[in-house]
């Protein structure tokens, strides 16, 4: 299993622009091989830094799974309105990957 997470600070007063991105995406990742689960999570606010905290949360069968995925043309497309939604983030995403060690 391999479970890669992208974190992203988004504007306050845009969240609900970028959950509406989220939603109507054309994600294809139900036709990858390797894809498991999908979920986006929305985290505090920080105040100080005009912000929301949100991540994307992706489960594969492995980490050859998520790498064949981000080198297909379905990753292409599922990103080629990326840029059109720059307004709404502070910085770029912050990607992070994980192996499990324990399951339960």
């Amino acid at each position: 299993m391999f479970i890669a997470m992208n974190r992203f600070a988004i504007k306050n007063g845009q969240e609900d622009a970028f959950e509406t991105v989220w939603r109507e995406r054309d994600s294809r990742l139900n036709d990858v091989p390797g894809f498991q689960k999908f979920h986006l999570l929305k985290g505090p606010e920080d105040e100080e830094m005009g912000t929301t905290l949100y991540a994307t949360h992706t489960v594969w069968n492995s980490r050859e799974d998520f790498v064949n995925w981000t080198r297909s043309e379905h990753f292409r497309a599922a990103h080629k309105n990326a840029g059109t939604n720059k307004g709404l983030y502070v910085g770029h995403p912050q990607f992070e990957g994980f192996e499990p060690i324990l399951s339960e």
